[in-house]
């Protein structure tokens, strides 16, 4: 694990999505026997987006240890060597009764991509009892000037309009029990100046989470987010220069990047009922220790 003292290697991807088995070190999405299942999630079927590498293969990885069946999406042409890795991971995992894993290739960016995939999920498994917003990209812009309307549109249909889209479709097949989690980002609170498009887009996915709450406590459907702080996932050599990606996580507390098996399992406790019951309209935030108010 990269901390303050021993950074991470520098590296450069050209493009995104990034890709997470060239990263060096590979990001860990398991804890290495560490993390102690308690079946907590026995039964129940989830839908990762972004599912294939980073933040999104260490849920899926963790929802399977705790028995769920697991469908994920991924970019197809351009994931698919990670989104088979989660794969053979999910197998590893699978708990004794559940379903074999699914992934599902598709551009999660427009309604019908978003709506093709949730049923998909419903003809193999019947049912969703989990939802996952978690895809995203980001570009840096060290000037507003530097966002064109063509990269505004991307960066807001993969970090918005699609958690809307799916949670649209999900919450057709959801009952009393059910959970969505979207992810947000610290930045959502904190601000950051070069990644001005996709801090708007993490702002405006808790608004989401929070007026989605509202509309669907009724129907005993929680929903919730998780604002990560500095993660050490395929995002961040697509998206920043070698001397920042050198240096990333320095600036928060703890003074490292977490691994994405450090953020896992805020969405365990968030899509455990045994655990989060009483929880709703929140965000958790594994940010390595900055202080948060809002």
């Amino acid at each position: 694990m990269a901390t303050g003292e021993t950074p991470f290697p520098p590296q450069k991807q050209e493009q995104q999505p990034g890709k997470e088995h060239v990263m060096k070190p590979t990001p860990e999405a398991s804890a290495a026997g560490a993390y102690r299942p308690a079946n907590k999630l026995r039964g129940k079927v989830a839908l990762v987006t972004g599912g294939d590498s980073g933040i999104g293969r260490a849920v899926c990885h963790h929802f399977a240890l705790e028995g769920a069946t697991v469908a994920f999406t991924y970019v197809k042409n351009q994931e698919d060597k990670d989104a088979a890795d989660t794969l053979r991971m999910l197998m590893e995992a699978k708990a004794p009764g559940t379903k074999d894993p699914m992934s599902i290739p598709t551009d999660l960016g427009y309604e019908e991509n978003c709506k093709r995939a949730v049923e998909e999920v419903i003809n193999v498994y019947g049912c969703v009892d989990i939802l996952v917003n978690n895809a995203a990209e980001q570009y840096e812009a060290p000037e507003l000037q530097d966002v064109d309307e063509g990269r505004l549109e991307r960066v807001f249909r993969t970090n918005i309009f699609a958690q809307i889209f799916m949670s649209k479709f999900c919450l057709k097949h959801m009952k009393a029990g059910s959970c969505i989690i979207n992810t947000s980002s610290i930045n959502a609170y904190k601000g950051h100046p070069t990644l001005i498009d996709y801090t708007a887009t993490k702002g405006a996915i808790v608004a989401f989470t929070r007026a989605l709450h509202l509309q669907v406590i009724g129907r005993g459907i929680r929903v919730n987010g998780v604002a990560p702080g500095p993660v050490w996932t395929p995002l961040i050599p697509a998206s920043f220069s070698e001397e920042k990606v050198a240096n990333f996580g320095k600036e928060v507390p703890m003074g490292r990047a977490a691994q994405p098996n450090e953020i896992a399992p805020s969405y365990v406790f968030l899509a455990s009922n045994e655990d989060s019951s009483y929880i709703a309209g929140q965000v958790l935030h594994p940010n390595g220790g900055v202080v948060i108010n809002g």
